[in-house]
């Protein structure tokens, strides 16, 4: 590390270099051309006190120095920093003679500096390098300010800031609506993230609840049909029933999960997927329903979501079945193609059981919104030739 590696934070911006605006550029080369003509009409009422044999070369100089300092003033927006050193070097450069002829631009680029040059280090040494300049070496050759411009010199500042100060309200006030604005829009985005959330979890306990308890209520209709006169048919009944609890009950916790935090750690038993249909049909089959699985293509892994959003459609599809279309013959077909993945569910049709008077609906419309995260469709309807036809299609190279 140099011995001046030291400064250079010092020296850093603390934001970008300004870049103004067209009405910006168009007053700073108006304000520079009048700070001109100042500068050469009093050269032109000095001409008269320069000794003859000196007054051409140095009337050269002068004119010289007017001109940069005053062409440096239409940059001092861009290169405020940059101006202020010109000019202050100008001002070295000018005799005690002159010194008023480089006093407007130095004010001028002072104030620049200060109020537009992102650095601030640099910039208050050399502010602090021309107040030395000009108050302790120059202190007796300043122009004296006439009595008639006293009320103007105090008129003009109180003028300046106070405008300042209305430019500063209404920045503020702009500056709080966009704040209220972005507070807005961030609750609105916080209520939807909050309906779909809700949304979401609606649809998860519908599938897990909906399924389970249906499969249960007619497993023990069919055990209190058959205790009388067939105890051991009763108590596989019952078992089943007993089965169908337990099931649910682990994917109400997997649910529910969702909503509580567990100090002993969420629960990370995996969501069903392709996978456990085997396990599905076996469950519905042994409610009594005639279920047949057939899967086709080849099977490969997909993403968990996809997996579980098949498992769904299989489980709203069966149930609904077994709800609607008591003693019929059900069949799934889940089909592996080379862009996506296809599950269909179609059953013969039958008499509605007394469980479907609690359907509201919702399960074939939370599975469109389900799959169309992952891009995929739903279609459900009646079979020409009798019954009801659930077809899910999900693009396996969309997820």
């Amino acid at each position: 590390m140099t011995a001046f590696a030291w400064t250079g934070p010092l020296a850093r911006p603390t934001g970008p270099l300004p870049r103004p605006s067209r009405t910006g550029w168009a007053f700073d080369i108006v304000l520079a051309f009048a700070v001109i003509t100042i500068g050469l009409d009093y050269l032109t009422a000095l001409g008269n006190r320069i000794p003859l044999d000196a007054h051409t070369a140095r009337m050269i100089g002068l004119v010289a120095l007017s001109l940069v300092s005053g062409v440096a003033l239409v940059f001092r927006r861009r290169y405020p920093l940059a101006v202020f050193w010109v000019v202050l070097g100008a001002l070295v450069l000018t005799p005690d003679l002159a010194s008023r002829l480089i006093f407007y631009p130095f004010v001028i680029a002072a104030y620049s500096a200060a109020a537009f040059s992102p650095y601030r280090i640099p910039t208050l040494v050399s502010l602090a390098l021309g107040v030395f300049e000009t108050g302790e070496l120059r202190y007796d050759v300043w122009p004296i300010v006439p009595t008639q411009y006293v009320t103007l010199l105090i008129v003009v500042p109180m003028l300046v800031a106070t405008l300042g100060l209305r430019a500063w309200r209404v920045r503020a006030d702009a500056e709080r609506e966009r704040l209220s604005e972005v507070e807005r829009q961030q609750a609105d985005r916080l209520r939807g993230a909050v309906e779909d959330e809700r949304a979401r979890i609606a649809r998860e306990l519908h599938d897990v609840v909906t399924h389970n308890v249906s499969v249960m209520v007619i497993q023990a209709g069919a055990a209190r049909k058959i205790m009388a006169r067939s105890p051991e048919q009763a108590t596989e009944a019952l078992l089943a029933v007993e089965e169908s609890g337990r099931l649910a009950m682990t994917e109400l916790r997997q649910a529910m999960g969702l909503l509580t935090t567990d100090p002993d750690g969420p629960d990370l038993t995996p969501q069903p997927g392709l996978d456990q249909l085997p396990a599905l049909v076996r469950r519905v089959r042994d409610a009594g329903a005639d279920v047949e699985l057939t899967m086709t293509g080849d099977p490969r892994p997909v993403p968990s979501g996809v997996g579980l959003a098949a498992y769904r459609v299989v489980q709203e599809a069966l149930t609904n079945a077994v709800k609607h279309a008591a003693g019929a013959a059900a069949r799934v077909d889940v089909g592996y193609g080379p862009d996506g993945l296809r599950v269909e569910v179609t059953d013969t049709g039958g008499a509605a059981a007394p469980a479907a008077a609690t359907g509201d609906g919702r399960g074939l419309l939370g599975l469109r919104e389900r799959l169309a995260v992952y891009g995929g469709t739903l279609r459900a309807g009646r079979r020409p030739s009798g019954g009801f036809r659930v077809e899910a299609l999900i693009p396996l190279e969309a997820v």
